[in-house]
């Protein structure tokens, strides 16, 4: 059941929607910050909710690349894997996490501290190669970097 704090959210992006499907996005993205992620009873919820079909609000939902369908990591790591981020080291620094973090793209940590993911870009081409965890931004990194931002987070 969509908790008070959920609907008010949601109720906030329809109100400035043309109409209650076009929340659809805002409505997942407020469900999945108070539940880190959207299960199958959620999506139920909010497409009730929003007056649509679970079938159709999925088709959206996995369209987005953060939007979580499946249970994720404390911290949310973002590779870029751009362009930019490739012609700069963007797999010495991806193959620094998976060594560091024993895990590849789409996975999470036995702790379930991390989950690792690709991201086609994160908006700082000139500072490749670059990741986020959670809402912080790593530019210009070098592998010897990594595991102690890794340890920067609990």
């Amino acid at each position: 059941m969509l908790s008070k704090e959920e609907i008010k959210e949601i109720d906030k992006a329809i109100s400035i929607a043309p109409y209650k499907k076009a929340a659809s996005v805002e409505a997942l993205k407020a469900v999945q910050q108070h539940r880190k992620w959207i299960s199958d009873e959620s999506l139920q919820e909010v497409a009730s909710y929003l007056e649509m079909s679970a079938e159709e609000l999925d088709s959206i939902a996995t369209f987005y690349n953060l939007i979580f369908r499946q249970p994720v990591g404390k911290h949310i790591i973002l590779v870029c894997d751009s362009i930019s981020c490739w012609v700069m080291g963007h797999d010495k620094i991806k193959e620094k996490l998976s060594e560091l973090l024993s895990i590849d793209y789409g996975q999470t940590t036995a702790d379930g501290r991390f989950t690792m993911l690709p991201n086609p870009c994160l908006g700082t081409c000139d500072c490749a190669p670059a990741m986020m965890v959670g809402n912080d931004l790593y530019r210009n990194l070098k592998t010897e970097e990594i595991e102690k931002i890794l340890n920067k987070y609990s």
